[in-house]
């Protein structure tokens, strides 16, 4: 039987983790049909190797080692949960009509505008007043020069490159060089602020029982992360600035199991509040582009100065330092760089055309490593009583992907998905749940979404 990859080798580098097994898995290994003669990339490979990850770190928080498994069907589920769900019967929305490929000068660019100010920017930064100038003006322009003109206006684009133009791109050392999952600690010198007062419950479906998360994330990869926490027990309340709503579809996919407030951090009082929530909280994670709430208090050198004993988990696009390191990104612009989108390229009516993964395999799979990287310095801060920091990026999940080996498997039709019904107040909900399954009984949601922004600023 073909393996998997073992993405959970990086937890070993903390001390506690140094001899934790991997966790097992079952069911095929390859099902994400290939459509073309290119080998394909090994997307249900890293799809396992993240959620085995995360059952390896769950597994060794609880002092186990098999009881936390993965089974593929469930994976390939929850990887493509937004597809999976229904909201009183009908699909979620998909990528707004601005977002997409566009042919350029020279090639392709892909622009992510699903999020109105996003394709405000956009159309400002072509001087377009209707969508279809978007197109003339770019095909005025190489890629190059619309990815610089677009994030040079505070929008969201990738030229579409090659692997190899991506090997030479200045930003390529950076987003690709060290682990997948990159852990920091402080000095041994420094004291906890406090002693660990959670620990884990003998409770198998919920052993997160009690365990505060802020969480400081938006999108898909974040919220992936809290959303497979909040399921685990964890008391999981997440804050969106008021002035820049969540997508709805995209809230409602990763919002089980989790409350929701808002709080605009330049307003003094909504900071304080959150300050607040600090002291008590036992896990931070947040997801916004390397260094973008810094100037609130919030990077990780100032939590864990105030905090000694927190745990604190970032994630970014591009990697933390080099010239895109305050960039934003989202997973389906990383694919354009890097290469994905030129080795799924194929042709069509109108000539040939990027391509993409068969799902938004890099963020979740980020997610899953956001939550191994938490369930691994929890096993260390119980050990201890210190804290510590995690950090992944898309950008090196690409990389994890794009090193697998590579070949044309069998396809294998997956069946049919357990799903579930909940009522929620944006309607009946058919969702999939979690990935992990316990004792060989898969996890599952306790709570739906709540109304988005209606959590009162404080822990249960």
């Amino acid at each position: 039987m073909e393996s998997v990859p073992d993405l959970g080798s990086g937890l070993r580098a903390l001390d506690v983790m140094s001899t934790q097994p991997t966790a097992p898995w079952t069911g095929p290994r390859r099902w994400w049909a290939v459509t073309d003669a290119v080998p394909a990339l090994d997307v249900e490979g890293l799809a396992l190797g993240a959620v085995r990850a995360a059952a390896m770190g769950l597994n060794a928080l609880t002092g186990t080692t098999h009881r936390y498994s993965v089974d593929a069907g469930p994976t390939a589920a929850a990887f493509d949960s937004l597809g999976h769900l229904r909201i009183g019967g009908q699909k979620p929305e998909g990528f707004a009509p601005l977002s997409g490929f566009r042919k350029t000068a020279d090639g392709w660019v892909r622009l992510h505008a699903n999020y109105p100010h996003h394709a405000a920017r956009l159309m400002e930064a072509v001087s377009a007043s209707e969508p279809a100038d978007v197109d003339r003006a770019l095909l005025a322009m190489t890629s190059l020069e619309a990815e610089d003109l677009i994030t040079g206006n505070n929008g969201v684009a990738a030229a579409v490159r090659t692997r190899e133009e991506w090997a030479a791109a200045p930003v390529f050392e950076a987003a690709s060089q060290g682990p997948w999952i990159s852990f920091g600690h402080l000095a041994a010198t420094t004291e906890p602020s406090r002693p660990s007062s959670w620990v884990s419950s003998t409770d198998p479906e919920r052993p997160l029982a009690g365990l505060k998360v802020l969480d400081l994330t938006r999108v898909i990869a974040g919220p992936v992360a809290t959303r497979l926490l909040g399921a685990l027990g964890a008391d999981v309340l997440r804050i969106d600035p008021p002035h820049l709503p969540e997508l709805t579809d995209a809230f409602i996919d990763s919002g089980f199991d989790k409350r929701s407030a808002e709080a605009d951090f330049r307003n003094p009082d909504d900071l304080a509040a959150v300050m607040e929530l600090l002291e008590r909280a036992d896990v931070v994670i947040m997801g916004y582009r390397d260094g973008g709430l810094d100037r609130f208090g919030l990077s990780t050198d100032a939590l864990l100065l105030r905090r000694p004993d927190l745990v604190v988990a970032t994630l970014s696009a591009w990697g933390h330092g080099g010239p895109w390191q305050g960039r934003r990104g989202f997973d389906s612009l990383v694919q354009a760089a890097c290469g994905i989108a030129d080795r799924y390229g194929h042709d069509d009516d109108g000539g040939w055309r990027p391509g993409a993964l068969p799902v938004q395999a890099l963020d979740h799979a980020t997610g899953y490593g956001l939550a191994a990287a938490v369930f691994a310095l929890l096993t260390q801060r119980l050990a201890t009583g210190r804290g510590g920091t995690a950090r992944l990026s898309l950008a090196r999940t690409a990389e994890e992907l794009l090193l697998l080996p590579t070949g044309i498997g069998t396809d294998v039709e997956l069946p049919e998905p357990d799903y579930h019904e909940v009522d929620s107040p944006y309607g009946r909900l058919r969702y999939v749940g979690p990935p992990i399954t316990v004792d060989g009984v898969p996890i599952a949601y306790q709570e739906p979404p709540v109304t988005y922004g209606s959590s009162a600023r404080r822990w249960r």
